[in-house]
């Protein structure tokens, strides 16, 4: 697994694909990026599975 990784996922407020790019190496984590489409906020969950070398990525609206 690369430290830096780029993913390609859908804004929860307008729908459109977005790129983010994970750093892998902090661990778990949770923070906050706006839309690049809707500037709209979004809350970014990195999930790290350092036993089978993978991670998980959920993106949801802060209000939410």
């Amino acid at each position: 697994m690369q430290a830096i990784e780029e993913a390609v996922l859908e804004c929860p407020h307008c729908g459109e694909p977005i790129s983010l790019l994970l750093d892998l190496t902090g661990g778990t984590q949770s923070y906050v990026e706006d839309c690049q489409v809707c500037c709209q906020p979004i809350l970014v969950s990195l999930r790290i599975d350092p036993n089978e070398d993978d991670y998980r990525v959920d993106l949801r609206r802060e209000q939410d």
